[in-house]
């Protein structure tokens, strides 16, 4: 963990390109795991498992990361893809999570 990691514009090397990635990568995981405590927050919250899909929210996920990308300059069509695709396994972890919650003995 804590690779260094060199700026895009500065590596001249295959090996600092790789180890930029991995340094990226490394802090993409940790925020993604900030991400999922947030479902488990959403889990613990919601009083209906009805409640754990929401169009109107995804759509509105979508819009800010496609206009996100854009400002960014990056393929629009794929981060909106990699998010369809993260949000659908956002729903199933927080699916789970309130299921898990209703099978906890009462007070815990």
């Amino acid at each position: 963990m804590g690779l260094a990691m060199t700026e895009p514009e500065q590596c001249s090397t295959m090996a600092e390109v790789r180890r930029g990635i991995d340094a990226l990568d490394e802090q993409i995981v940790a925020l993604l795991a900030q991400r999922f405590r947030f479902m488990d927050a959403a889990a613990r919250i919601k009083e209906d498992r009805d409640q754990i899909r929401d169009d109107a929210r995804i759509a509105e996920v979508i819009g800010h990361v496609r206009a996100a990308a854009r400002a960014a300059a990056i393929p629009e069509q794929l981060i909106a893809a990699v998010y369809e695709q993260l949000i659908e396994g956002s729903i199933a972890y927080e699916l789970d999570r309130f299921d898990a919650r209703l099978r906890e003995p009462a007070g815990q």
